[in-house]
């Protein structure tokens, strides 16, 4: 299965759930996008690449890119982090493409989070590996 994680800018939360999810299902092809261009070609947060390197995830080797529309003819699965990075997906979805798209929380029901927060803005970066943590084990259930 091919499976891509899109969040803003593609320094955090979708870097981490393609690092987290890698370890859980290391036979899946993951990527990570943003929705915005801002941060092509960075590397991770550095205070979010620490905070996942404390749990053992090693995000040193991923890029930020930005998402396009050929995104969907190339994933079976587009995963997004809150309601606003879902909308511009779907805003750029090509007409008669019917790839699925879902939020992450959708596979972390107990949770009861409506979305990833963005630990660039909340600087809670543990919170955010905990909930992302959560989403990719119910999500490798389906897999």
């Amino acid at each position: 299965m091919k499976i891509l994680f899109v969040c803003l800018g593609n320094i955090c939360r979708s870097p981490t759930a393609e690092g987290v999810v890698r370890r859980f299902a290391p036979e899946a092809e993951l990527d990570s996008a943003g929705a915005s261009g801002w941060h092509v070609g960075e590397a991770p947060y550095a205070p979010m690449q620490e905070a996942a390197m404390a749990r053992g995830y090693d995000l040193s080797d991923l890029r930020a890119r930005q998402f396009v529309a050929t995104d969907f003819a190339r994933f079976d699965l587009i995963i997004a982090m809150d309601a606003d990075n879902l909308a511009n997906v779907e805003a750029l979805r090509p007409a008669g493409n019917e790839t699925p798209v879902r939020l992450f929380t959708e596979y972390a029901p107990q949770s009861g989070a409506e979305a990833v927060p963005d630990p660039y803005y909340t600087r809670d970066f543990d919170q955010t590996l905990d909930l992302i943590e959560d989403c990719a084990k119910g999500l490798i259930t389906t897999l």
